[in-house]
């Protein structure tokens, strides 16, 4: 399975090589579809929002990945163990 989405720019790509495009990608496919939900409702607060959605997904996985190892999981995400801790409490994670 994709983690990125077929578009119009990226639907004559097979499955392999959707994957080997940017995470941006998906993200920017999710945000125009979202807007587009709208359906002219305003919008506000869309940076909070991807960061809800997507900072719990990003702890949860690299998580995951280390085995549990918060001390490993903080040098893949680039952060100290402190800061992971805290973002760990912030969204009720658990390891």
């Amino acid at each position: 399975m994709s983690c990125v989405p077929v578009t119009p720019g990226n639907a004559g790509l097979p499955e392999r090589e959707r994957r080997k495009q940017p995470l941006r990608n998906a993200v920017k496919a999710c945000l125009e579809l979202y807007l587009r939900e709208l359906d002219g409702h305003p919008a506000s607060g869309i940076y909070q929002l991807v960061l809800a959605e997507v900072e719990p997904a990003v702890l949860e996985t690299v998580m995951n990945h280390a085995g549990g190892n918060q001390t490993r999981a903080a040098e893949m995400l680039g952060i100290n163990r402190a800061t992971l801790r805290k973002k760990l409490r912030h969204y009720g994670i658990e390891y």
